[in-house]
């Protein structure tokens, strides 16, 4: 199925949308109407977010899997059970 595609510009910045027919559950259809509703915003403004949202989610959790693969437990835990001479900054007292 082709999609159609233009470009929008910003000053400098020019951002390429495209278009596509998403299918949704009716119910999910249904509650993100009322979620931009509420929030003031298109349904394809929303969706636009939520999508955003995901990735992002999805990159961080990749990023720090990857991260993981190189930590020194040894150092982390050292570095962790060193004893500071100050007082705890205010907010930061142990409850």
């Amino acid at each position: 199925m082709a999609s159609a595609s233009r470009r929008m510009n910003w000053g400098d910045n020019v951002m390429r949308q495209s278009s596509f027919p998403l299918r949704l559950a009716s119910s999910l259809q249904k509650e993100a109407r009322k979620t931009a509703e509420r929030e003031g915003v298109s349904l394809n403004q929303l969706m636009n977010l939520a999508g955003a949202e995901k990735i992002s989610a999805l990159r961080t959790e990749e990023f720090f899997r990857e991260r993981r693969e190189h930590v020194n437990l040894a150092k982390a835990r050292k570095l962790l059970k060193r004893v500071g001479n100050e007082p705890p900054r205010d907010g930061d007292e142990l409850a």
